[in-house]
């Protein structure tokens, strides 16, 4: 399984690559659904994540107070070019980069497949996603907390993939296709619109999106 997480993990990057090779000089700057950083932001993100072991992964998160997005910080600004231009050329470089901070693959997996959404969703640009890939993500999601609070986000719900084999949980149910699930669990009120079942309020009000 770990040699099939890699494979899904390069081709997500390599199909995020060639959707940001579309993109014009407002599009980079435009802003991802991560809060304070625009596109290029993410993609150094994850040329950051793609190019830190365990051992820089260890000292950088020491360095930085143990606080993570001062973590993030310091690593993405490694890793943004003088232009986006060089900035994607530096993320194709690690398209199919091995490298991790820890053997929860899952975990790297979902960090492509989310913040490829993170660049995608608001430009309006469809995702093409691999159905399997999305689903052993969203298993790990709905099993741990992880870098975001997945997990907590999930239960008591009964999440039911629409497009899948994904289904997790007791509770009142959100169905929807296994992106949007997984976008949810990653804490994005984006998706919610793309969810159905009576489980919504619930994890909207998880979400901060609730009444």
């Amino acid at each position: 399984m770990n040699d099939q997480l890699s494979t899904w993990t390069h081709q997500a990057r390599q199909r995020l690559a060639y959707d940001l090779g579309g993109l014009t000089a407002a599009d980079w700057r435009s802003p991802s659904l991560c809060s304070g950083w625009d596109v290029e932001h993410v993609v150094a993100h994850l040329t950051a994540a793609a190019s830190t072991n365990q051992l820089a992964w260890l000292r950088s998160i020491i360095l930085s107070g143990f606080r993570p997005a001062v973590h993030n910080e310091r690593r993405l600004r490694e890793h943004l070019g003088k232009d986006p231009a060089e900035t994607l050329a530096r993320f194709r470089a690690v398209i199919a980069s091995s490298v991790a901070p820890s053997k929860d693959l899952a975990a790297y997996l979902g960090e492509v497949l989310v913040h490829g959404e993170d660049i995608r969703h608001p430009l309006g640009i469809p995702s093409v996603v691999d159905v399997g890939a999305v689903t052993q993500v969203a298993e790990f999601y709905a099993s741990r907390n992880f870098a975001v609070d997945s997990k907590s986000l999930a239960a008591g719900l009964h999440l039911r993939a629409t497009d899948g084999t994904f289904e997790h949980g007791n509770g009142p149910e959100v169905a929807g296709p296994t992106l949007g699930l997984v976008m949810a669990m990653a804490g994005r009120p984006s998706h919610l619109d793309q969810l159905a079942g009576d489980g919504i309020p619930v994890l909207a009000s998880r979400l901060g999106e609730g009444s």
